[in-house]
């Protein structure tokens, strides 16, 4: 029995999504295939970075909902383009899979939600009546794909978004048996503040899916490579920490990826720099290559790929721009009034 793992993305933005969702699920060792769908407007880059962590990458027509007044309720316009997640019925290759969004993160094997039939899924914080599309059950099917369609086009969805077209074809939910209602640990949202909190704080840590539900992504807030902690308020200590683990994660995998660039780079271009080289501390770096050491350097920053683990980190980086600070005439209440990546505005989705 052929059994998947779904999503879909849109655009570039949402597939840094994707890259940690795919690299969360093959780190807990998930048996099943993971498919990601994709619009056109996703980039060939985008897609080749993708499927190192993707086992199959479908194209898809994007299907957008034309109903801007429903939309507007929830103030996310942008979510006109979700009723493209329709085609993963259309995956009829697979007996059953499990549909997750591109803004989760998965901390634990949830293998076991193929156990579950559909259309099970976890209840909206919102409107515990309604189930959160974000993660949910379901068999593939050319019919079920038609009448969805269908149901679109003639009634539409009340919220504008593929959420509530679900709801509504799925309507017996609220009321069936509650094997079909899939514990909250599978969907647990991030960036809402819990009035019960004893109940976060008895069953926080067995969360197995965070969705970071909401406009802003954890891709939208700026991350410090110093402090190594993105710039979220605290005031919700569970979406801080959370988003945490969301960037190193992420920055995990665009390590990897650049450090297969430099190693290719140093096969095809005769650099002398190879990727056992980029490793070794700084100290025995300079040891080796002290003859040539600024035309390695240059050539790796023309080349977009700066030695970020040696003299060109991060830290580094800070510590020069803050000595030419110090070497000026800039008085000292000026220094203390330049931007700091703490107080850089985050970016709005």
């Amino acid at each position: 029995m052929a059994e998947a793992y779904v999503s879909l993305i849109t655009n570039d933005k949402y597939g840094d999504g994707a890259i940690v969702l795919g690299k969360s699920l093959k780190l807990t060792q998930t048996t099943r295939k993971l498919v990601l769908m994709v619009t056109n407007d996703v980039s060939t880059a985008k897609r080749q970075e993708l499927s190192e962590y993707w086992d199959n990458i479908v194209d898809i027509q994007i299907m957008e909902s034309k109903d801007t007044k429903n939309l507007s309720l929830l103030n996310r316009p942008e979510l006109k383009c979700t009723l493209s997640k329709l085609h993963a019925w259309n995956l009829t290759q697979f007996t059953k899979c499990v549909f997750l969004d591109a803004d989760v993160m998965v901390l634990r094997n949830v293998d076991d939600l193929f156990k579950y039939d559909e259309l099970s899924a976890a209840p909206d914080v919102g409107w515990p009546d309604c189930f959160n599309s974000g993660v949910f059950v379901f068999k593939p099917s050319k019919e079920t794909f038609q009448n969805l369609v269908e149901l679109a086009a003639n009634k539409g969805s009340f919220d504008g978004g593929d959420q509530g077209l679900l709801n509504e074809y799925f309507s017996d939910w609220p009321r069936k048996d509650i094997k079909f209602h899939l514990p909250f640990i599978y969907n647990m949202v991030a960036n809402v503040c819990y009035s019960y909190s004893p109940a976060y704080l008895r069953y926080g840590k067995d969360v197995k899916i965070v969705h970071f539900l909401g406009s802003r992504k954890p891709w939208d807030h700026v991350f410090s490579q110093v402090s190594r902690e993105a710039i979220v308020s605290k005031d919700l200590s569970h979406l801080h920490n959370f988003t945490n683990m969301w960037w190193e994660m992420f920055i995990s995998s665009e390590e990897k990826s650049l450090k297969t660039e430099v190693s290719n780079l140093s096969t095809t271009s005769n650099l002398s720099l190879s990727l056992n080289q980029s490793e070794l501390p700084p100290s025995q770096l300079d040891a080796e290559n002290t003859a040539d050491d600024s035309d390695h350097r240059r050539q790796k920053w023309e080349a977009g790929i700066p030695d970020y683990t040696g003299k060109d980190k991060f830290e580094n980086i800070m510590k020069r721009l803050n000595d030419v600070v110090q070497s000026t005439n800039i008085a000292p209440s000026d220094v203390d009034a330049l931007p700091s990546d703490e107080n850089i505005p985050a970016s709005e989705s």
